[in-house]
């Protein structure tokens, strides 16, 4: 056995793996996005396992709240930009793993070219708008794409856009969630969720992206892998292979940092779209407009003549704020803040 396939070992002597198993993941490339619940243990297990280069994606820095899922980090890791800790720690684990960091925010502008070097991208967002641009740019691009959520006890996995035997591909995201951008959906902050059940699902993930490369024929593709840990319960939905077409990327919500926009408050608008309780609860200033109500208040929203930042909770109704003024005032100049209060909040 090649010295340097000593660690790997048990894996090579599974039944049908062997040592050419290890070198096509020795000669693979996944990108991770997201380095939070899902994708600190895809890339833990990616990482031993030997895949040769993993490229890994995320603008956050390291918060208290992310310490019960977010096993990667430690308390001394807070304030830490996330890519920067999990590349070191990534190395320390096995050295012969080439580790890519992009501390970036994922957008329409950057993610053909980032996606463009990788085998297999892994999503590990906690956005539904995310999660639809990194679909709709492993559709145009032709790559698969391993999907997973976690909400409260339940998660899912599957891989979107594998090439079939017939030339064909494999539904991806907008095929079996063709809603998901108007969907309302908390996050882990805001919903809860079980830090196991990261573990769990972010493990599918890897494991996935392990049989995919290593040219396994049973793997997700077509199906939805459901998981519920109050129950304990597993199950495979077949998916129809309905043929959703995709023949550009969606426009990434401009955003803004609540840092740039304390630093120029004063050259924008700024507009809370949650409810009038949350607004009294707590606000960084500005109207209180909510979401549901923005259409009444077009008229007025025409005439402000600064650019407009919309901010909510978590930054999803900000979010549709902006796609609502978009859509109907193309040439008005509007941003949501970034993360939304949860962010500044932390």
């Amino acid at each position: 056995m090649n010295n340097s396939f000593d660690r790997y070992q048990c894996q090579i002597a599974l039944p049908g793996f062997g040592i050419s198993s290890q070198e096509l993941l020795s000669n693979a490339k996944v990108l991770i996005v997201g380095m939070g619940g899902l994708g600190c243990p895809a890339a833990q297990y990616l990482t031993s396992c030997g895949v040769g280069a993993i490229g890994i994606a995320d603008n956050d820095i390291v918060s208290v709240s992310n310490l019960h899922r977010q096993i990667l980090y430690t308390q001394d890791d807070i304030g830490l930009p996330k890519v920067d800790v999990a590349a070191k720690r990534l190395q320390l684990q096995n050295p012969s793993v080439s580790v890519i960091s992009y501390r970036l925010r994922v957008s329409s502008s950057n993610i053909m070219e980032l996606i463009s070097a990788y085998d297999l991208v892994i999503e590990g967002t906690d956005n539904f708008e995310t999660k639809c641009l990194l679909s709709d740019a492993c559709v145009l691009a032709g790559k698969p794409l391993v999907y997973g959520a976690i909400y409260q006890h339940e998660g899912q996995v599957s891989i979107w856009n594998v090439l079939q035997k017939d030339g064909t591909y494999s539904p991806h995201y907008r095929d079996v969630f063709p809603e998901a951008e108007q969907s309302q959906v908390p996050n882990c902050r805001e919903g809860g969720v079980i830090p196991t059940l990261a573990g769990i699902v972010g493990c599918m993930q890897a494991n996935e992206a392990i049989k995919y490369l290593t040219r396994s024929e049973d793997i997700l593709a077509g199906k939805l892998w459901i998981i519920n840990l109050l129950s304990g319960k597993t199950q495979i939905i077949k998916l129809r292979n309905k043929t959703t077409e995709i023949t550009s990327l969606p426009q990434s919500v401009p955003c803004i940092t609540f840092e740039d926009l304390m630093e120029h408050q004063t050259r924008f608008e700024v507009i809370d779209v949650r409810t009038g309780n949350e607004h009294r609860e707590f606000n960084i200033g500005g109207e209180n407009i909510l979401l549901d109500e923005l259409q009444d208040h077009f008229q007025r929203l025409s005439h402000i003549s600064l650019p407009i930042v919309f901010y909510c909770q978590s930054g999803k109704r900000s979010a549709e704020a902006v796609r609502i003024i978009q859509k109907n005032f193309p040439e008005k100049e509007v941003f949501s803040l970034q993360g939304g209060l949860n962010k500044i909040r932390k």
